[in-house]
């Protein structure tokens, strides 16, 4: 199109294949944001709701690490079974709702991504879900156990004996040692998306290897019941995925590097 002399150029169109989300009034993105909100409020609560009928296998599965001092987790309370459903509701429940809510999230989120952002985010929530799995397994099947174990054998070389166990403080420790496990083993994720941005590189993390090992077992003490049998079991894997991030930075440094000869 001309206006005189001067000719004005059509704006460039973004690619489909990149944005799928296009243009709109603002007015329109506040009302998906509502929309993502209210869906995720619903999911969160039907999934509480839900929960429910499950109670009594999952007090069963959380009083399991106890092996055969279960007997001794005990109510002390007439209100306990309540107390119980709210914590089973709270945490089970937001741990069933997370799909939903990621699945809600995603769906507001993604259309205003290009698809190379799209795929960094799956890569990041599916690694994130599968160090997430390891770290609770490894509570649960190894830690846990051996934990409440090495407390009753201090217990009885100091002459305590244990006869009776609160089950609300039994399962809080439950929950706080799977979670501690689980957001720890998140430290790789963090040092890799830090390497694939170009903000760590292989060599940095080689140098302070020393370093980091001191500050992972500094964590795992904090982290886990005061016994060093835990700290260890925690520590290690630990260690060892941080060696992983190592080897996985500097593969990807030497492939951007044999890219870049080529261009």
């Amino acid at each position: 199109m001309k206006i005189g002399r001067f000719a004005l150029k059509p704006r460039a169109q973004t690619p489909e294949d990149e944005y799928n989300d296009p243009p709109r009034p603002f007015i329109e993105h506040l009302i998906d944001l509502r929309d993502c909100v209210v869906r995720c409020a619903l999911a969160w609560g039907l999934c509480q709701v839900a929960i429910i009928p499950f109670v009594r296998p999952i007090v069963a599965w959380l009083k399991a690490p106890a092996g055969e001092s279960q007997n001794l987790v005990q109510g002390l309370s007439w209100t306990i079974g309540f107390d119980i459903i709210l914590r089973v509701m709270l945490w089970g429940g937001t741990a069933l709702s997370l799909p939903f809510l990621l699945f809600f999230i995603m769906r507001f989120v993604f259309p205003g991504l290009k698809r190379s952002e799209r795929s960094i985010i799956v890569f990041v929530l599916v690694s994130s879900t599968v160090l997430f799995s390891g770290g609770v397994w490894m509570a649960y099947s190894t830690t846990l156990s051996v934990a409440i174990k090495i407390m009753q054998m201090v217990n009885r070389w100091v002459g305590v004996e244990v006869n009776t166990v609160q089950i609300d403080k039994h399962i809080d420790i439950v929950i706080k040692m799977i979670i501690a496990f689980g957001l720890a083993f998140q430290l790789p994720l963090l040092l890799l998306v830090l390497g694939w941005i170009g903000l760590v590189s292989s060599e940095a993390l080689r140098k302070q290897r020393r370093l980091a090992i001191v500050v992972i077992f500094i964590l795992a003490m904090v982290l886990t019941p005061p016994d060093p049998a835990s700290q260890v079991v925690m520590a290690i894997p630990m260690c060892l995925l941080y060696e992983a991030c190592i080897w996985v930075i500097r593969l990807r440094e030497l492939a951007k590097g044999r890219r870049e000869e080529r261009a």
